[in-house]
This record gives C-alpha cells, sequence and structure tokens, in this order.
C-alpha cells in the first residue's frame, strides 16, 4: 500500500499533471502535422528534460507519446497524408470516409479506438508486463527473421487487389533496405561513394514523399479555385450509435492483442501493428470487400492496433533494457539523463518512479478521449476550406520543413520528391505503397538476423525451421501466401463447374 501511495502522490502533484495535460496537447498537434513525427519531437524535447523532475520529464514523453499517436490519424483521414507512419493504414479506410461527409464520424472512432487501444495497452504494461516480457527471451535470430517475414508477407498478400504485385512491391522496399553500411561486415552498400548514403534512406523521408506527394499532385491536377464549404466538410458532431459501437468490440479486443503482442517484441512498432490488426479485422469481416472503401472497422481496427503498441513496447525496454521502437530507446535515454539504469533492477531500486511511468502512460491514453476529439478536429479540419491551389504549397512547405530539420540536408529534399513521383506513378498502375515500406522498414532487421542465425549455427539452414517457434511463423508465412493462391484456383474452379 505504501508504494501504491507515493506512486499515486507523485504522479497526482501538479507538475506531471500539467506535464501530461500539456504534452498530450502538443503530441496531438505534432502528430497531426504532417512531415513531423514523435520521435522527432521525443528527440527534441530529450535535451530540455536534464533539469526536471524525472516524473515530469517521462509525464511529457507519455503525453506526446500518446497524443501524437493519434493526432496521426487526423491528416490520415482528412487529407490521406498520414501524420506518423503507424497512421498508415488509417488512410484506407478513413479518407474514403471523409469522402463520403463522414469525417467527424470516422475521428470519432478513431479517437475512441487510440483511447481503447492505449489504455489496453498500459493495463498490458502494468500488470502482465514482465511475464510478457520473459516469453520473449525463447525468441533468437530464426525467430525475428521469421516475424520479419511474416509481416512482410501479410501486407504483400493482404493489401491492394493484387497479391503479385503486393509481393513485388515488398520486394522494392527489401533492395531500398539494403542501401548503406552492411551492420555486420561494415561494408558499403548502393552508396555510390556517396557519404550521406553510408546511413541508408531515411525512412521519415521515404514515407512522406510517397504518401504525402501523390495527393498533393491530384490536388494540382484538380485546380480546385474554391475549395470545400464548411457544409461539404460535415464535421458537425456525429453520432455513433451503441449497436455500431457494440460491433467494435470484437475489433479492439482483437486489434489491441495484436498491438500488444507486437508491441513486447523489439524491433516492431506501431505501424507493424496497425496492419496487421487492420487485415485480421478484413480477415474476419463479413464483407471484407468493404475494406478500404470505407468501412468504419478498418479505422477502427487501425488506430487500436498502433496505439496498443505504445505501452507494450516498453516492456522489454523498462525489464530488459532493450528497446521495442526508437520511442523506447528515447525513453531508456530519458531514463540514463536522470541516472536510473533500466533493465530488471529497476523494478527494485525506482518502483515509484517505475510504476508512476506505468500510470502515466494509462492516464496520458484516456486524455485522449478529452484533448483528441473536439478540439483538435475543428482546429486542423479547417485545412480543408483553403482552395486546392493554396493547400498544394502550403503542404509542400509543410513536407520540405519536416522533412528538412530530420538532417539538414538538401539531398533529402530530393529523394522525398523522388519517392512521391514514384508513388505517384505506382498508385496509377495499382501497385500498393504500403509493402514498400514495410520491405525498407523490415529488411534489415530480417537480413541481419538471417545471417545471425546461419554464423550461429555455421551455415546450417535447417536452423531456421528446427526451433519450434521459428517453425510455426514459417508455417503461418507460407500459408499466407499460398492462400491467395490456392483462394485463387478454388474460385477458378467453381466457376468453370458453374458452366459447366
Amino acid at each position: 500500500m505504501d508504494i501504491v501511495t507515493q506512486i499515486l502522490s507523485g504522479v497526482f502533484a501538479v507538475g506531471p499533471v500539467a506535464a501530461m495535460i500539456g504534452a498530450s496537447i502538443l503530441g496531438v498537434f505534432i502528430g497531426a502535422l504532417p512531415g513531423l513525427n514523435p520521435v522527432m519531437a521525443i528527440a527534441l524535447l530529450l535535451p530540455l528534460t536534464y533539469s526536471m523532475e524525472p516524473l515530469v520529464a517521462l509525464g511529457m514523453v507519455a503525453g506526446i507519446y500518446n497524443g501524437s499517436m493519434y493526432g496521426g490519424a487526423i491528416p490520415a483521414i482528412l487529407l490521406r497524408i498520414p501524420g506518423t507512419p503507424a497512421a498508415i493504414a488509417t488512410t484506407f479506410d478513413g479518407y474514403p470516409m471523409a469522402q463520403r461527409g463522414e469525417a467527424s464520424r470516422a475521428l470519432k472512432i478513431a479517437c475512441w479506438s487510440s483511447a481503447l487501444g492505449g489504455t489496453a495497452s498500459a493495463i498490458a504494461l502494468m500488470t502482465i508486463g514482465p511475464i510478457l516480457a520473459r516469453a520473449t527471451l525463447a525468441f533468437g535470430p530464426a525467430e525475428y527473421f521469421w516475424i520479419a517475414m511474416f509481416g512482410m508477407a501479410s501486407i504483400g498478400v493482404l493489401v491492394g487487389s493484387d497479391a503479385v504485385k503486393g509481393l513485388m512491391a515488398a520486394t522494392l522496399g527489401l533492395l531500398l533496405g539494403t542501401v548503406g553500411l552492411d551492420q555486420l561486415s561494415g561494408a558499403a552498400r548502393f552508396t555510390f561513394d556517396q557519404v550521406w548514403l553510408l546511413s541508408g534512406l531515411d525512412l521519415i523521408v521515404i514515407l512522406v514523399g510517397l504518401y504525402a506527394l501523390p495527393p498533393v499532385i491530384a490536388l494540382a491536377e484538380a485546380a480546385d479555385l474554391k475549395g470545400l464549404s464548411a457544409a461539404q466538410l460535415k464535421l458537425e458532431p456525429a453520432k455513433v450509435p451503441w449497436s455500431e459501437v457494440r460491433s467494435f468490440i470484437p475489433t479492439w479486443v482483437r486489434s489491441s492483442l495484436i498491438g500488444i503482442g507486437v508491441g513486447i517484441l523489439p524491433g516492431a512498432g506501431g505501424n507493424i501493428a496497425a496492419f496487421l490488426s487492420y487485415n485480421a479485422a478484413k480477415s474476419a469481416s463479413k464483407d471484407p470487400d468493404s475494406f478500404g472503401k470505407g468501412n468504419p472497422a478498418g479505422v477502427a481496427a487501425a488506430e487500436c492496433g498502433n496505439n496498443a503498441d505504445n505501452a507494450a513496447s516498453m516492456i522489454p525496454a523498462l525489464t530488459l533494457g532493450i528497446p521495442g521502437n526508437v520511442i523506447a530507446a528515447l525513453v531508456l535515454g530519458a531514463l540514463l539523463i536522470h541516472g536510473l539504469q533500466p533493465g530488471p533492477q529497476l523494478f527494485h531500486q525506482n518502483p515509484g518512479l517505475v510504476g508512476g511511468f506505468m500510470v502515466q502512460m494509462l492516464l496520458t491514453s484516456l486524455l485522449i478521449l478529452a484533448v483528441g476529439g473536439a478540439a483538435a478536429t475543428k482546429v486542423f479540419a479547417q485545412v480543408q476550406r483553403l482552395p486546392g491551389v493554396l493547400l498544394v504549397p502550403t503542404i509542400l512547405v509543410l513536407m520540405a520543413v519536416g522533412v528538412y530539420v530530420i538532417n539538414g540536408r538538401v539531398v533529402d529534399l530530393w529523394i522525398m520528391f523522388a519517392a512521391g513521383l514514384a508513388g505517384y506513378v505506382f498508385e496509377k498502375v495499382n501497385v500498393p505503397l504500403a509493402p514498400i515500406v514495410l520491405g525498407l522498414i523490415l529488411g534489415p532487421m530480417a537480413e541481419q538476423n538471417v545471417r545471425r542465425a546461419l554464423l550461429i549455427s555455421r551455415g546450417d539452414i535447417t536452423e531456421l525451421v528446427t526451433r519450434p517457434i521459428s517453425a510455426v511463423i514459417a508455417l503461418a508465412t507460407l500459408g499466407l501466401i499460398l492462400f491467395p493462391i490456392v483462394a485463387a484456383f478454388s474460385r477458378r474452379r467453381r466457376a468453370a463447374a458453374a458452366k459447366r
């Protein structure tokens, strides 16, 4: 009881409460601005936390993290520009809903789903986190390799209407992921003697180009001189009936579990959780063809999944000192700044601080309901009232500024525009963009782990499939790839039988 009192008295002091509220509002705005992202915001915030109390600093990190993960859904729904990488899957059904005049409804569903996913994730961190973290100790390089392959296969096969194009796009992402220094041998690959390529292609630069420039080009092609009226936006309060809310419960439960499971795997992240949750909802739906055309369950699954990753990614970070994603790594940096060493001893030596951070992750998830709904929606929805001809340069400036401040390099702007033009062409020929991004993210993870597994086994390739966990994931990956082939063959046989 003493430790509970200590935690609650620390969290509900004036400083931590003000930090959580202010950072949550700031996080929603950061997530809603295309080109900015929570990683950048928290990285800029860390140097400022030296003089702060640890719970004030961690409260700000928790607020920006949870707030920005929801904020990314706002431009994803209104403009089809994901504010964060994790909001890519939200564009699939959120933007079609906005085009139908249901933007307010989509944002409300996104807000609720984000809060529920974040809350479930925080409860997992507070209760079963240490148990789940211990389970990942059984994972070796072979398991991580198959996890990466499963992620790429699921997105390549299930996103888009053509599985072959999806797998080809994932392969392109894999190739882009090989640019830069080989992490094991140190050899430069596809750098063409350019120093700036040694660290590889920056994911955020590629992401902004692929997902932001094609709709900007489409806006320019439309040559809209009037913009949308308030009536066309239809952002008046939208009611979501209880019957519809009840229909989301299985999606929320499934997506929360997926997000938590993905979150505790180092190297995964909210974008993978969102894609897997979206695909799971589509597979479980009685009307899978409606996904990608404005199905509210798609928005609920994507937002719940990517927010369920938030606190779960802290489980291995806090208990084992292994970050689940980049933001978890930054949280470890914040702990080190204050002289705290992440790992099992942290729970014994600083239970009040660890417990306080867990409670802050829970409270900032719930704060999304208060700060992420009406205020943010009303402010950022006004962007669409601008005539398209004005919106084009506005978005281009935001993209350029957001990309340039990452590394301070002009060449990143050229990379962004090249990626954007490629994305525009791919969309014209119905090649999905998401597998490219997943290949770029998971390619290095798959390559490094398969090579580590082969080094450990001295070149014995059976090491990849003889361990029980890796064998199960490998079979699941193979089944995922074969599923559309078998389904197409079955449909062809039924069509032939019907003709006879």
